[in-house]
């Protein structure tokens, strides 16, 4: 089974393709946080993680799954199913496996393999960043295409002890400093805006919020304010007319999501 969670599509192509290679089920994260998070694993079937990476740490969605996850019939020393996380970055992940890792022991869950794959930027709410350009979006697709068949046939293969990751210069830093900052302070819905004479009261972004975070009122979108938002995105980078904003920051921002070309 590959668990996973995506927002503006770079993690759900690469769960779609790992899913075609194994012959295994995806179960979408948000989905499956509104059950009781517990599975039977079939004999021999694999458990694969796939995620964005926010803030150099495992997105907040992800850590309340995995704290809620149970198997009923659950992986023994003696009968081992093989474990892999694969991650999405715009550019490096910091500590990422590492932390993910650490709520996998509560589990009884050891990676054998973790992946990542650089992926077209997603998150512009910051003044340095933005989207990539069309022809650095398309190198990094086509990178992460070669890379992500490689890591299929590892997976399909059951191959353990394989890290293929992008860390960066200083991943603990990124990751428990910045990072922790970040995923503290700045993982919220407060922000989001929508111009009404722009919106076209359309729903795409009630449609693509992967947490239904949005509901509209009055013809326009509003934000729930209930912490569930995980600022991927999705409504901003869906919106075919630019209308929803995150603060003033990304009024002069593109936008992004896969196969939107």
């Amino acid at each position: 089974m590959i668990f996973y969670f995506s927002g503006t599509g770079n993690t759900k192509w690469a769960a779609e393709t790992l899913a075609r290679q194994t012959g295994e089920r995806m179960l979408f994260i948000p989905e499956e946080l509104k059950g009781k998070c517990e599975y039977e694993l079939e004999e021999g079937e694999r458990i694969g993680f796939c995620f964005p990476v926010h803030g150099w740490q495992p997105p907040h969605i992800v850590h309340e799954f995995i704290h809620q996850l149970r198997f009923i019939n659950p992986p023994s020393p003696t009968a081992p199913h093989y474990v892999y996380a694969l991650c999405t970055c715009g550019d490096s992940i910091g500590r990422t496996i590492e932390m993910l890792q650490q709520e996998l022991d509560v589990k009884g869950l050891t990676i054998a393999s973790a992946f990542s794959l650089v992926m077209p930027e997603s998150y512009v709410c910051l003044p340095f960043m933005y989207t990539d350009t069309p022809e650095r979006e398309k190198q990094k697709i086509a990178q992460a295409t070669k890379e992500l068949e490689q890591y299929a046939k590892m997976i399909v293969d059951r191959v353990s002890g394989e890290t293929h990751t992008h860390p960066g210069l200083t991943p603990w830093t990124f990751s428990h400093v910045i990072g922790a900052y970040f995923n503290a302070r700045m993982i919220t819905d407060r922000k989001f805006t929508v111009d009404p004479d722009l919106c076209i009261h359309c729903g795409k972004c009630e449609q693509v919020c992967p947490t239904g975070d949005i509901q509209f009122y009055g013809n326009l979108p509003t934000w729930q304010g209930d912490g569930s938002c995980t600022c991927c995105l999705s409504c901003y980078h869906h919106c075919p007319k630019h209308a929803i904003n995150y603060g003033s920051i990304t009024r002069r921002r593109g936008q992004y999501y896969f196969g939107h070309s």
